[in-house]
């Protein structure tokens, strides 16, 4: 059994690029039903993000495909012009990055809040197309359980923690501030109200849109106004600024649309989505000027926040920790259970004359040895466990083996 990914970022590739192998939830189904059906991937989970795209699989000892070569086949386009972009881990470096990236030391914006819930949601969704083995649910659960104690325990980064927030961070650097500006929002998913929820706390008259069937049923942030998607382009000359974020596939603002509206001032478009939302051809238009989301860079890292990277380090050092000690041992674990199942009955058949002889009501009797052999369980499993991160795995294998050549007999 061995333990990969595949990934593309925008450290390595620019939004064109990125768009390529960019998953839509609904192309991200169809891709883990092929996925599981490859012969040696055991289990895998894609996660397709604004910043990236990764595949993971653990596969078996015989597996000899290439996971590009796998995932251009879904998106069918030759592999070799974009290899380059790729990055290729296997085992603990693979596992080392998972966990950084959970808790945000991977992101392009330091300690982002969206990160921990996107690979929580990239599990879930592999486990509903029960695309995922044991392997992969430890790794993925234990990469979000670390990433929440660092959430806890450190803070990465004094700034607010979303693309939003940098975005306009930027602009105002650049001497521009949202402050009495008309906006909309195209998109009210995850990105989309949060977008709109930041710009009417910035001081700005805020319009979301939204799709006309949904919009009986769809909130909206506080403070911000609705129009249906189908009328944006009403709106859209009244506006100062545009934001679009959503995960459609097809352009919200194509440069056909935006040029046959008449412009009386500049407008600012922000597209925070990854395939693009807005035609990048836009951006030549006159008076307008168009940002995508890879424009929007980190802030420099002060002393104090590489010190508390370190310190978030330190804590994913111990809880990857916990995952290499179940991953090594992981092909025992049957026999550990056999053990303490055996070891269970050994107590209640001691146990059996005692309780016989108890002068209590026979429902009573039965609830005890349900109780004592919960307890006896339970004991073993520490005693066991316990003694494997105290010893060496090897000594610890000799102990399984010789307890259970005791019950052998």
């Amino acid at each position: 059994m061995a333990i990969q990914m595949i990934g593309i970022d925008h450290n390595n590739a620019v939004i064109d690029i990125r768009m390529i192998f960019s998953f839509t939830k609904k192309k991200t189904a169809e891709a883990l039903e092929i996925l599981k059906e490859v012969s040696g991937i055991s289990g895998c989970v894609l996660l397709s993000t604004c910043n990236r795209m990764e595949l993971w699989a653990s596969t078996t000892e015989e597996f000899q495909g290439d996971l590009l070569e796998i995932l251009c086949k879904i998106r069918e386009v030759p592999e070799e012009p974009y290899r380059p972009y790729f990055v290729f881990r296997r085992e603990e470096e693979a596992v080392s990055h998972l966990f950084e990236l959970a808790c945000g030391l991977d992101s392009r914006i330091l300690g982002e809040d969206q990160i921990i819930t996107q690979v929580k949601d990239a599990l879930v969704q592999a486990r509903e197309h029960y695309a995922t083995d044991n392997v992969i649910e430890i790794l993925f659960r234990n990469a979000v359980t670390a990433a929440k104690k660092v959430k806890t325990e450190v803070v990465l980064t004094d700034a607010n923690q979303s693309v939003i927030h940098q975005a306009l961070a930027t602009l105002r650097q650049e001497g521009y501030s949202v402050r009495g500006k008309k906006c909309m929002v195209i998109g009210n998913g995850a990105m989309g109200k949060l977008a709109a929820t930041v710009l009417a706390q910035a001081g700005a008259d805020v319009t979301v849109t939204v799709r006309q069937y949904r919009s009986g049923i769809v909130d909206i942030p506080l403070g911000c106004k609705r129009i249906d998607y189908g009328e944006r382009m009403s709106l859209f000359p009244q506006c100062d600024l545009v934001v679009s974020a959503t995960a459609s596939p097809n352009y919200t603002l194509r440069r056909e649309q935006v040029q046959a509206v008449s412009l009386d001032h500049s407008m600012v478009l922000l597209d925070l989505a990854v395939p693009r939302d807005i035609d990048p051809e836009i951006g030549r238009l006159y008076r307008i000027k168009l940002y995508d989301i890879d424009y929007f860079k980190v802030d420099a890292r002060s002393e104090k926040v590489k010190k508390n990277i370190e310190k978030a380090k330190q804590i994913l050092e111990e809880q990857k920790e916990e995952f290499y000690n179940w991953y090594e041992c992981r092909d025992i674990i049957p026999q550990i259970q056999d053990i303490k199942e055996k070891a269970v009955v050994d107590c209640g058949l001691r146990l059996t004359k005692v309780l016989r002889d108890l002068p209590v009501p026979e429902a009573e009797r039965e609830k005890l040895a349900k109780n004592i052999d919960t307890a006896v369980s339970k004991v073993v499993n520490k005693m066991m466990f316990g003694l494997r991160d105290t010893v060496s795995q090897r000594t610890f294998r000799e102990c399984v083996e010789g307890l259970e050549k005791v019950y052998e007999e």
